[in-house]
């Protein structure tokens, strides 16, 4: 299946500007392909307002988020590929989405998928064993 990220992106962008808030999206700088201003990198991520107010074009397409923008009075045009995507919320209230890793995505340390994402699979290319699930806090 393809990656249900930009899909809830999208969905929740519309869902807070429709209740009068200011969406803002939590990014992974490190992430390979990032455009983003680096002198207001912290800790490795950027939190950016995309309100309609704040910048211009925006397209959330099924690879990626972009747009122009300002950012101290120099434009720029923004890049982010939609895995560096960590979160979107309501400035005013904090409510949203923090997304996770999702099955088979590339680990940001190795490139590879992790060991508890990949399906163990019997010699006929079935599923082994039972199903997992596990609680997210």
């Amino acid at each position: 299946m393809t990656s249900s990220r930009p899909y809830l992106v999208r969905a929740f962008n519309e869902w807070i500007l429709d209740n009068h808030c200011t969406p803002h999206i939590v990014v992974d700088a490190s992430i390979q392909g990032v455009q983003v201003p680096a002198d207001h990198v912290a800790n490795g991520q950027i939190v950016l307002n995309i309100s309609p107010s704040a910048v211009k074009a925006l397209a959330i397409g099924d690879e990626a988020l972009e747009f122009s923008a300002r950012f101290g009075g120099v434009p720029m045009q923004v890049y982010i590929p939609l895995p560096a995507v960590m979160a979107i919320y309501a400035r005013e209230n904090g409510e949203g989405m923090v997304f996770g890793s999702e099955p088979g995505s590339p680990d940001p340390d190795g490139g590879k998928p992790r060991e508890s994402d990949r399906d163990a699979k019997d010699d006929s290319g079935r599923p082994s064993g039972r199903p997992s699930l596990k609680v997210v806090k």
